[in-house]
């Protein structure tokens, strides 16, 4: 029987979803935003320069990839490729790439702040739009460019800087609360499917794809929560295959421009054609923003510390899932990057390297998984993963607390949870070469928590920063390198749209699996191993266990099949299959270094809710 309210609320309902939503801008209203642009321009824009290359600076990145595109033939293309694991590294290197495109600039990316490292990169992108250079910037648009003025602003200051923003709620740059709830309430499968994707491509011929955003928390510059993120940078014929992936989201009809956006173009056209230009604002940390300018346009640093680690790869590709995977989730057509991966993982013959800040599997990837550990028991899969200290989303990671069994027994898997005060190679591979470990990177606030259910970290015993888990990086068989967006989740399946490159390297492959192993030593890392049966229960607890994490409202039972352990001085690192485990190792604690307070309830409750949102997180 229907409930005699129910009419009402539906009625209620749409009504707010109607005002929310409102008209779509109309033509009039875009040609008039068009026109005031137009005369902006003529008032604020410099003159573009007259030289064929409109004055590029000096990039050595740049040349390395013209000789590769001089080397390579219609059968055997030449790429170089470069790990950019450290975040000076990584920010420099687009810094430089920028100042010396000649041509075009385009950058794809799912989160854009208006903090230092946003505002930095924006304006090195203002300044080669006014040397000349087609810049375009697609971004999608649930956390990028939350204030409207400064979209106006930087639409005004260049004919040549182009903003799109992907997949915008309700036709608008920000997402008003309200519009949040109706979003999720009347359009849930488009408001949830997001481009994840992240590309800075120059002049068509260097790309760079991994995990980073353009935010402080990725280049370590954030005073609270660092990533330890990465990013591989491509030199050569590769790039033009990003070139035409760009494009397709690019010309896609949910990548809409500044001026049919409803607020920009209400901001525009109020404003008019005198409304202010970009003028960066003050920087949180200016000394450091001076410093990395400097490095950035260094020679001898960019040969030191980026150039020098280029590798000459072999097959290299790029896959970019579809636009139509976010027009319907079940398009298997449209899942690129998706389809390659799971086959790539799906050969490997004696070890599959993971490192994934949420594991939290998929069910095509919990099969494969699963089969691989069936038909290969040889084969060893190791994760490098975030513990509930170092994650910024305790509640994704009470899923892979709740199938803690599942992966560690039934799929063989040797799980390493990051520890959020690694040791301090660790902590300059999250800050950079010039921060020392617990240092303060910049004096900005923390970043304010938009859904605290999904994206906020547990509180720790003691004060301080802390170092979370960012990339998104495999190793198979120490042959294939996989680097790029995808999470190896049910979003990054399903909903998202993902992209990264695949190569077929051995050199550049073991350089990789180097690195990701680095999180997974015991001053970085903890173990997830089998638990000791609790003294009063024994064997009933493992039943009672498996009934909880089997409940999909609420997992009750506090002692699980795993736990974390870390590893006693004076002992070598080992793995739990050793027999000497249990002697060099001690456990820590389901959730070391949290101070639960509540939260441990709190992440027990979310576990039981975990299973239904596993797709939106």
């Amino acid at each position: 029987m229907t409930h005699p309210r129910t009419p009402l609320l539906r009625a209620l309902l749409l009504a707010l979803i109607a005002l929310l939503a409102g008209c779509a801008v109309s033509r009039q209203d875009v040609r008039a935003a068009r026109v005031v642009l137009t005369q902006s321009h003529a008032l604020y824009a410099p003159p573009p320069c007259a030289a064929p290359d409109h004055c590029a600076a000096p990039a050595a990145l740049l040349e390395l990839a013209r000789a590769n595109d001089r080397a390579s033939t219609a059968t055997a293309a030449r790429n170089s490729a470069i790990l950019l694991d450290d975040p000076d590294a990584a920010l420099a290197a687009r810094l430089n790439l920028i100042a010396g495109a000649r041509y075009s600039i385009d950058v794809q990316t799912y989160l854009w702040s208006f903090d230092d490292v946003g505002n930095l990169m924006l304006d090195a992108l203002l300044r080669a739009a006014q040397r000349g250079v087609t810049v375009r910037i697609l971004a999608d648009q649930l956390f990028s460019f939350s204030n409207v003025g400064t979209l106006a602003a930087l639409a005004r200051s260049s004919p040549h800087l182009h903003i799109r923003l992907y997949n915008p709620t309700f036709d608008e740059a920000h997402t008003q609360p309200l519009q949040w709830a109706a979003g999720i309430v009347c359009c849930y499968f488009r408001f949830n499917q997001r481009m994840h994707d992240k590309l800075l491509l120059v002049d068509g011929r260097v790309g760079i794809v991994g995990g980073r955003n353009y935010e402080n928390r990725y280049f370590g510059w954030d005073p609270s929560l660092d990533y330890l993120d990465r990013d591989v940078l491509l030199a050569g014929p590769v790039a033009r295959i990003m070139r035409r992936s760009f494009d397709v989201f690019w010309h896609n009809p949910r990548a809409l421009p500044l001026p049919r956006l409803r607020d920009v173009n209400q901001s525009l056209r109020v404003t008019g054609a005198e409304g202010p230009p970009w003028t960066p604002p003050p920087w949180q940390d200016a000394a450091r923003v001076a410093a990395i300018e400097r490095d950035a346009a260094d020679p001898a640093w960019m040969a030191r510390h980026v150039l020098a680690h280029a590798m000459p790869v072999g097959a290299v590709e790029y896959y970019s899932d579809l636009p139509a995977k976010t027009g319907d989730p079940g398009l298997r057509s449209a899942d690129k990057l998706t389809q390659h991966l799971m086959d790539v993982v799906g050969g490997a013959q004696h070890e599959l390297l993971m490192q994934t800040p949420y594991l939290v599997l998929s069910d095509h990837a919990y099969d494969l998984l699963r089969r691989l550990h069936r038909e290969r028991p040889a084969l060893r899969m190791t994760v490098s993963t975030n513990s509930l200290a170092s994650t910024d989303a305790f509640a994704v990671y009470a899923i892979s607390y709740k199938h803690r069994k599942r992966y560690i027994k039934r799929l063989g898997l040797q799980v390493y949870e990051l520890m959020p005060r690694p040791s301090a190679e660790m902590s300059t591979q999250a800050l950079g070469a010039d921060m020392p470990a617990g240092a303060v990177a910049s004096s900005a606030p923390e970043r304010a928590p938009v859904l605290s259910v999904f994206d906020y970290p547990a509180p720790l015993l003691t004060p301080g920063p802390r170092i979370s888990l960012h990339a998104k990086s495999y190793v198979i068989d120490g042959r294939i390198a996989v680097i790029g967006s995808h999470n190896f989740d049910p979003r990054s399946d399903h909903y998202n749209t993902e992209n990264g490159v695949i190569i077929d390297d051995a050199a550049f492959a073991q350089a990789l699996r180097a690195s990701i192993l680095r999180a997974t030593q015991p001053d970085n890392a903890w173990v997830v191993a089998r638990r000791d049966n609790p003294p009063l229960l024994g064997p009933i607890s493992r039943v009672l266990g498996d009934i909880s994490a089997a409940l999909p409202i609420f997992d009750f039972w506090p002692f699980r099949y795993a736990t974390d352990w870390q590893k006693k001085p004076d002992c070598p690192p080992l793995l739990p299959s050793d027999p000497r485990f249990r002697q060099c190792y001690e456990p820590v604690g389901d959730f070391p270094e949290v101070n639960l307070s509540g939260k441990a309830i709190y992440t027990r409750i979310i576990t039981a809710f975990g299973v239904s949102f596993s797709g939106i997180m």
